[in-house]
């Protein structure tokens, strides 16, 4: 009998424990309106300062647009897991940890326009490679890390239009291999030698079918309004003669960046507690007296792929211009030898003339000689 009591009052606990996590995972903030059906929880003009609690671990799709959030603390969507879509837009975002957006390996779309961001942290990034739509526009960025190419190669819509970017670079887009449209309006472009990579980039992506819409320059003041693709080579003319300077530079920046990585392996803070930055790549300074300044960190993998091609571009540029130089060479020792001997040739032939004209002279006298001769006679 007590025994039975016992299994009995087991069996209450068990269901009551049932209950209560049938409740939670049921649960909707009371400042949100849920749809179970959907999985989407709207929070939409609510002003919230803060990510909401308790929410259901199966929602799918968050919207929080329109809010007061200023930023977005460590794994603030932990309890959200199978995430796709999250709209952040037109609130005041001015700081994202590094882990904000840890565990959302399902996200598809995400929207962070029109908020107050100044700098994007690559590790933001590297805990989503599934996103396929990114808006990034009306915020404050000069421009994005390069290791974001690499994280988001699954990225079809980039939009990153009103913002202060004056560069970006093109290896990092390159590696967006699936992206098939790209926003880049209303920025204050730098269209000087640097921006030459953007050029050539956005010439072949719209080649293939890529969808872009302008690049207006901004300075310097002889390129001010003018479209980047309609802007023709011969205006970057003076830019053949620095192209050796920026690549060489390249290169000791990159070797510097490899060897700072190495330091960093055996320092992974600084005593002060504050992140240490550098600077990514020479010629992609992202405003005025200004760079992009990714947080100075182990990389998940070292990239020294880039310095080789570095390095193999400056070799075969060697053996091109080596080549260059011979072919010169031989066309000046031929000119040469076609020269000499051309004018061994007329020497012998004005010699030939000289004597021929010597021979019919003798021949003419000896003529006159003969009648004479015969008439005495």
């Amino acid at each position: 009998m007590k025994a039975a009591r016992e299994s009995l009052a087991d069996m209450r606990v068990i269901l009551l424990c049932a209950l209560l996590t049938l409740s939670s995972s049921h649960t909707c903030p009371k400042e949100c309106s849920c749809n179970m059906n959907t999985k989407a929880v709207d929070c939409r003009g609510r002003g919230l300062y803060d990510i909401p609690r308790r929410l259901n671990q199966d929602t799918q799709e968050l919207y929080l647009q329109d809010n007061r959030i200023r930023g977005l603390g460590s794994m603030a969507f932990r309890d959200i897991p199978h995430l796709r879509v999250l709209d952040l837009s037109n609130n005041s975002i001015t700081s994202i940890s590094p882990t904000s957006f840890l565990g959302l390996r399902n996200l598809l779309h995400l929207n962070l326009a029109h908020n107050s961001l100044k700098d994007l942290d690559k590790r933001w990034f590297g805990h989503i490679r599934s996103l396929s739509h990114l808006d990034l526009s009306h915020n404050s960025l000069w421009g994005l890390p390069i290791a974001m190419g690499d994280n988001q190669k699954n990225l079809s819509h980039l939009d990153l239009a009103n913002n202060r970017i004056t560069r970006l670079d093109r290896s990092m887009l390159e590696a967006m291999v699936r992206l098939n449209s790209i926003t880049l309006r209303n920025n204050p472009w730098r269209c000087d030698c640097q921006l030459i990579g953007l050029k050539l980039w956005l010439e072949t992506y719209s080649f293939k079918g890529g969808a872009v819409d302008e690049v207006i320059c901004s300075h310097p003041e002889e390129m001010k309004d003018r479209d980047l693709q309609k802007v023709p080579y011969q205006l970057f003319h003076a830019c053949m003669a620095t192209s050796y300077h920026y690549l060489f530079a390249n290169i000791h920046h990159l070797e510097s960046e490899r060897l700072l990585q190495g330091h960093i392996h055996g320092n992974h803070a600084h005593p002060s507690g504050h992140t240490l930055h550098v600077p990514l790549s020479v010629g992609e300074g992202l405003g005025e007296g200004r760079g992009s300044l990714p947080e100075c960190e182990p990389k998940q993998r070292q990239r020294p792929v880039n310095l080789r091609h570095a390095i193999a571009t400056v070799i075969i540029t060697g053996v091109v211009c080596g080549i260059v130089c011979l072919m010169m060479l031989a066309a000046a020792v031929y000119g040469c030898a076609y020269a000499a001997i051309m004018a061994k040739y007329q020497r012998e032939l004005k010699k030939n003339e000289e004597l021929s004209a010597a021979k019919a002279a003798d021949h003419a006298s000896a003529d006159e000689k003969e009648p004479l001769e015969n008439a005495i006679a």
